[in-house]
């Protein structure tokens, strides 16, 4: 029973990182001059559940994205950001992370999160760019989007631990 788990764990995770924000969608041949787009939705999201985010004293109000298509969507197809609003996206297994800015028009800093909340990496991310911005870590099990310079204006760097109102990003999306 814990190795069949463990597969179904392996075999989730694996589905996260091969369709994860950002990465390219899958595409289904129509005939042999059209393709489909599968994989990720392709409009703005909308009513995602949203989570208050301290990183020191400085505090984000954050969208949550944790189910497949909120995930492969992330901030594709918004046109702005507020200053201290960003998204986090919350991976049931820690794994390296790969992020690009395909359909996302704002320009954005990432940073790759350990399953304990410590950020591990910061990126700036342009506008439309496809090429992917990997993390060098593979134990990252949150991502958090902000608006472009948003932790170097606020002084947040690797090392900074992240918590809500409920304690740790462990404790807030993976314990009772």
């Amino acid at each position: 029973m814990i190795q069949k788990i463990k597969f179904i764990l392996t075999v989730c995770a694996l589905s996260l990182i091969f369709y994860g924000c950002g990465k390219e969608a899958n595409t289904v041949p129509e005939s042999t001059t059209e393709k489909k787009t599968v994989g990720h939705l392709n409009h703005s999201l909308t009513n995602l559940p949203k989570v208050r985010l301290w990183l020191g004293s400085v505090e984000l109000l954050a969208e949550v994205a944790m189910k497949s298509e909120e995930i492969q969507t992330g901030m594709m197809f918004r046109k702005e950001l507020n200053e201290n609003d960003a998204m986090l996206f919350v991976f049931q297994i820690p794994h390296r992370a790969s992020f690009y800015m395909k359909n996302t028009f704002v320009p954005l800093s990432i940073a790759y999160i350990d399953p304990n909340g410590v950020i591990l990496e910061i990126y700036d991310l342009e506008p439309l760019n496809e090429k992917p911005v990997t993390a060098t870590n593979d134990n990252i099990q949150f991502v958090l989007e902000v608006k472009k310079g948003w932790f170097k204006k606020n002084n947040i760097l690797p090392g900074t631990v992240i918590r809500t109102p409920k304690g740790s990003l462990i404790k807030t999306f993976f314990q009772p």
